[in-house]
């Protein structure tokens, strides 16, 4: 019905640079909210960072100023660049859109498969 594929995890050492992906493909009539969250090790799922269709974004106050949201409507993708990486930032980074799917009554939450992200030296 609809799926969302993350792509560009992988290991950076400290300071690094990280550009996650999220493309969302199937049955989308219109796609609300979209995000990024992280799991670590042992850690509950927290919100990272968050874009409206409108643009106006949220970021958790731990990447404020290094972690950047953005979307490309046209293509239903969101991006997520990552700057100054620290070894906490080691994660399972999942995106997550709000989608209204063609032939159901509302919208609802989707969720990528997850792409792990390791700071590391």
């Amino acid at each position: 019905q609809v799926q969302l594929v993350e792509s560009g995890g992988g290991l950076v050492q400290p300071g690094g640079s990280l550009r996650l992906s999220c493309a969302a493909s199937g049955s989308i009539f219109s796609i609300n909210a979209m995000g990024w969250y992280r799991q670590a090790p042992g850690k509950q799922r927290e919100l990272v960072a968050r874009i409206t269709s409108g643009g106006s974004t949220n970021y958790a106050d731990s990447v404020k100023g290094r972690f950047t949201i953005s979307r490309a409507n046209a293509k239903n993708t969101v991006y997520l660049q990552m700057n100054s990486l620290k070894p906490e930032d080691t994660a399972v980074y999942y995106c997550n859109a709000v989608i209204f799917t063609i032939g159901t009554a509302g919208y609802r939450d989707y969720w990528g498969q997850g792409t792990q992200v390791t700071v590391s030296s």
